[in-house]
């Protein structure tokens, strides 16, 4: 039969195959050519997928210990990346360093006991029982120890231990050690912020990127603080010498910027090494500037002579009766030196006469007194980037007497931190501009500052605070060259309900220049003893003073404050443009 009578004989294939197979192999294609061609290509990609899982075999060999264990670890915390955190000028307060960690895979344990006496034989300071619970889990990935020496991570490589890994890990280091711990805070062991800048850190978006896994390098910009450590060093070195000095429970001290609200050093005594938590825990380490309220003694006659002034119901030569104690129903006020006449308001803030500043508060009347420390944030938490704070301790029923004995500074317990930003609105023109511990401008602290006196009783404070480092309780202080003003306080602690004579606290704020301020200095020891060298005395004019002058001698000269000499006194250079200087 010849091929046209077998094409005739053979019936027509139908449509839709005859459509497939064209689409399959197209029209006039060998057809076993074309499945040779396609085992060809299947064998090329089972090929590579073969290359590809040998690859990544090898890169799990050669890679890091932990790589295949941080999947493992995925609800298990690893300390992830934080920025570094500097001071002004650069330095470096706290960073991050890696660190290897020792973690156990309970499923790939092959003996587990040979694997805890091996552990522990090498690292005698972990506990083996703990070590044998966490082994002894269904768990696939545990937690041996955290921040192990690489010495360690050596001898337990060496041990050959299936179902043992190392994870590196970020450790944050503080190279400033005590210097700044109380600002710095500190982290925990998953390098989370527990304290201090370091805990606002993770307040403000930090956690919520390492949640989102976006904080896992080291890509993070610097945090820039206002301290200065130069000046932290000297300030915590010379409250170190007052504090064994003066055998004082505690000291700290502030340096501020009047003009911008930075805090360019805080230093509370005792402090801690943040590399070394444990010390943490003690609660006689807290910050004793931000988390502590305290009377403040005489230098809250600073708000209560600026009240005053600023009312124009008084001027520097109002006289006011110091002739003899203030009674006040059952309560007496008197004097520590009485001059039993009367006295202008320039001698009530110089010989800081607690009759004279009661007189003039009581002249201003109970809510305006109210009125205007609430004006100048007394009568609030402070909050500031430190989570740690503390809120005034203010009477709930402000009656006559509250106000007599406010006047003075007792009565009414601040954060020290909370008074300097009181003060340095007395003395920068007139502005309350909010703490912080970051970099500013005086253009940024101007946007949120608010006037809450004039200009010219800005003027008259500076004046009498310069005055009282020439003829009153700060001379001192009177550092030569420098040309300060400054405020003593001396308040009896309340023990059991009652004020302790002997047991005091002692404060000094200083402001330099005081004619035109920079800076302002807060010294404070708590409970001093008396020395031979202070003939018994234990108010803050024989302690605190002196030492405030020793710490601007130091620090003056780091914050580029030039030294000026022969220099007029107060009446004349500060009170020369004053529209009311008598």
């Amino acid at each position: 039969m010849t091929d046209q009578a077998l094409e005739v004989a053979r019936p027509a294939e139908p449509w839709r195959q005859r459509m497939i197979r064209t689409l399959l192999y197209g029209r006039n294609v060998d057809r076993s050519a074309k499945a040779r061609a396609r085992v060809g290509l299947a064998m090329i990609a089972f090929g590579a997928v073969y290359v590809v899982i040998a690859a990544r075999l090898v890169m799990f060999a050669v890679g890091d210990d932990g790589h295949g264990a941080r999947r493992t670890a995925s609800q298990d915390a690893i300390a992830t990346a934080r920025p570094d955190i500097l001071d002004r000028n650069g330095a470096i307060l706290a960073t991050d360093v890696k660190m290897p960690s020792l973690f156990g895979e309970p499923r790939r344990l092959i003996d587990k006991d040979e694997a805890i006496e091996l552990l522990t034989a090498t690292m005698p300071d972990i506990d083996a029982g703990e070590v044998r619970d966490r082994l002894s889990s269904k768990k696939g990935f545990v937690w041996l120890k955290r921040e192990i020496t690489p010495q360690q991570q050596k001898d337990i490589y060496r041990l050959g231990l299936p179902g043992i890994g190392f994870l590196r890990e970020n450790k944050r280091v503080y190279p400033s050690g005590v210097d700044v711990s109380h600002l710095i805070g500190l982290v925990n062991i998953d390098n989370q912020g527990i304290a201090g800048i370091e805990k606002w850190l993770d307040g403000n978006g930090l956690a919520d990127l390492h949640r989102a896994g976006f904080a896992t390098d080291r890509q993070q910009a610097p945090v820039e603080l206002a301290v200065d450590l130069r000046v932290e060093h000297a300030l915590r070195d010379e409250l170190m010498k007052a504090k064994e000095k003066f055998r004082a429970k505690a000291a700290s001290g502030i340096v501020s910027d009047v003009r911008t609200g930075e805090v360019i050093a805080m230093v509370s005594l005792p402090d801690f090494d943040p590399n070394n938590p444990k010390e943490v825990h003690d609660p006689d380490r807290i910050n004793r500037l931000t988390t502590g309220v305290y009377e403040m003694g005489s230098t809250f006659k600073a708000f209560t002579l600026a009240m005053a002034l600023d009312s124009g119901k008084a001027t520097l030569n109002s006289l006011w009766d110091a002739r003899g104690p203030l009674h006040y129903g059952r309560f007496k006020i008197h004097d520590d030196h009485p001059m039993g006449r009367f006295i202008n308001t320039k001698e009530v803030f110089t010989y800081s006469s607690n009759v004279g500043a009661a007189r003039i508060a009581l002249g201003q009347g109970v809510e305006a007194h109210k009125a205007f420390l609430a004006k100048m944030g007394q009568t609030t938490r402070l909050r500031t980037e430190l989570p740690e704070s503390a809120s005034p301790l203010v009477p709930k029923r402000w009656g006559e007497l509250n106000t007599v004995t406010i006047s003075f500074g007792h009565g009414m317990a601040v954060a020290p931190l909370q008074a300097v930003m009181g003060i340095n609105a007395l003395v920068n023109g007139g502005y309350l501009i909010p703490p912080t511990f970051l970099k500013r401008s005086e253009k940024e602290a101007m946007a949120v500052a608010k006037r809450v006196i004039r200009a010219d009783t800005s003027e008259k404070m500076r004046f009498l605070m310069r005055l009282n480092a020439e003829i009153g309780t700060a001379r001192k202080a009177d550092v030569k060259g420098y040309y300060i003003g400054g405020k003593t306080g001396t308040s009896e602690k309340v023990i059991n309900g009652r004020y302790a004579k002997k047991r005091v606290l002692n404060s000094f704020t200083a402001i330099l220049p005081a004619d035109n301020p920079r800076y302002q200095l807060l010294v404070m020891l708590d409970e001093p003893q008396s020395l031979p060298e202070t003939h018994g005395f234990i108010t803050s004019g024989w302690n605190a003073v002196p030492t405030g002058g020793r710490v601007i001698e130091r620090i003056a000269p780091l914050l580029g404050v030039t030294p000026r000499f022969d220099l007029p006194p107060s009446e004349r250079l500060i009170l020369a443009s004053s529209r009311d200087g008598r």
